[in-house]
Formats: structure tokens, sequence, C-alpha cells
């Protein structure tokens, strides 16, 4: 197997064509299944940051039982699985959820492959090495053909006391403003997409600089600092450090 570096691009981006949301006014729910945990996890952070729910299945069988609990909107579904073959797999998603959408993920890029895929219902094709934006650019047009349409964005993101609007860019704590530099509302906004979960140094890197798994991790540590003087400075602290894991953004208790 080849390693997520080579699997996955390093880059990726939000959309800014708005937010999507179910019919219903609920997060979109996205199904990743794929054997590789770390191209799970990487392609689940990507969703997450669209502000969508992902879960995720490491084999086939996990897959359809998984599905029946979550009821996912989309699916992203590896082809190659250690139990079942891709194609089965869809077969038992569609038994539960007949109209689901599936993204087929594969190292395979003959035009026979992509032809069998698509005729054993798959409603795209995605090879690999392939990039975020890809995968999430697709799943966006899929979505829209089942009647899940982008919202105006508006979103304001709100953890504890907490508030930060993605729209007019403005972080307040208490009520009080918070002024900070672009770089510094990327990474807070990171932290607020993701609250209560802990985020590696290269998970961060990646997401908001775009540097590949190595980059300079002592640039997040700094702008760590400078977050934390300007967001728990005289209150108590929202942002702790995970000896060994990372950080993670946590409600005042």
């Amino acid at each position: 197997m080849t390693s997520p570096r080579q699997d996955i691009g390093p880059t990726y981006t939000p959309e800014s064509g708005g937010q999507m949301r179910r019919p219903d006014g609920q997060p979109v729910r996205v199904l990743v299944v794929d054997d590789e945990p770390s191209i799970a996890e990487l392609v689940s952070m990507a969703l997450r940051y669209e502000g969508w729910r992902v879960d995720t299945a490491g084999d086939g069988l996990s897959a359809a039982r998984v599905a029946r609990q979550f009821q996912p909107d989309i699916v992203v579904l590896d082809i190659m699985l250690p139990d079942l073959d891709g194609r089965e797999v869809l077969r038992k998603l569609r038994a539960d959820i007949p109209a689901l959408p599936v993204l087929f993920l594969t190292a395979k890029d003959s035009v026979e492959d992509r032809i069998a895929g698509l005729t054993a219902g798959g409603d795209d094709y995605v090879t690999k090495p392939f990039s975020l934006e890809e995968v999430v650019l697709r799943l966006r047009g899929l979505l829209r053909r089942t009647g899940v349409t982008p919202i105006a964005s508006g979103a304001q993101l709100v953890v504890g006391d907490l508030a930060l609007d993605e729209d007019s860019r403005e972080v307040t704590r208490g009520g009080e403003p918070i002024q900070l530099t672009a770089t510094e509302f990327e990474l807070l906004r990171f932290f607020m997409r993701n609250p209560k979960r802990v985020l590696s140094k290269a998970q961060i890197l990646d997401r908001v600089w775009n540097y590949d798994f190595g980059g300079q991790a002592n640039i997040v540590e700094l702008y760590i600092s400078y977050l934390r003087k300007k967001i728990d400075l005289g209150r108590e602290p929202m942002i702790h450090t995970m000896r060994g894991a990372g950080y993670v953004l946590k409600p005042a208790s």
C-alpha cells in the first residue's frame, strides 16, 4: 500500500460556495470507507472542515453496519477493501438506503476500471493519487443532485463563551472583541470547527499552512502562543496542550 502522502495531496482550502446542509437544516452526513486509517482520517478532517458530520469504517462489513446506524447522505468508498469488493459493499449499502450517492476511490485508472465502477452503480470515481479539494468538489456536486444545496454561510462558530463569525471575521470571548491576524483567525477557526478534538501539529500545518508532514512544527507552537495570549490571557484557558499528541480547544469549565 502507498503512504498517505502519496495518496492525498498535502493542501486543502475549504470551499467558498457556502456551507451545504441537508433539507432539514442538519449537517451533511458522510461515511468514509477506507482500510488505511491515515487516509480515512485525512479525508474525514477535510470533510469536517466543511462543517459535515463524518463517520468511518475500515472494511466492507463494518461499512454496512455503520451506515445502518449513521444513515449517511453520501459515501466515500475505497473499491479495494480487505474483506469485500467495493462493488459488493455498494450493493449492501443500497439495499438499506436505495438512493445513496457513492464516490468510489481507487488506485486503478484504466478506462475499463472506470466503466466497471460506474456500471456497478457508483455515482462518481476518483483515482489515487487525488487531492482533498477534488474529493470535496465531487461530493458537493453529487449532493446537489440529491437536493442538498449550499446556504449562505453566515456561520457563527461558538465554543463556550468564544464566538467566531466566518463572514465578518469578528471574534469575541465573553462578548469582548478580540483582534486576530489572518493566520491566527484561520488557526482559531480550525480549532473551533473541531472542538474537544485533539489536533496534531501535522494536521494543523496541513490545514492552516498547507505544509506537508514534517514541516516547520515550531511555527505551530509560535502561533499557538500568540493565540493563547489573545484568547486565554486573564481568563480560564481554552487551548490545552496534550503532551505528545497535539492541542485541543475546549470550553472553559
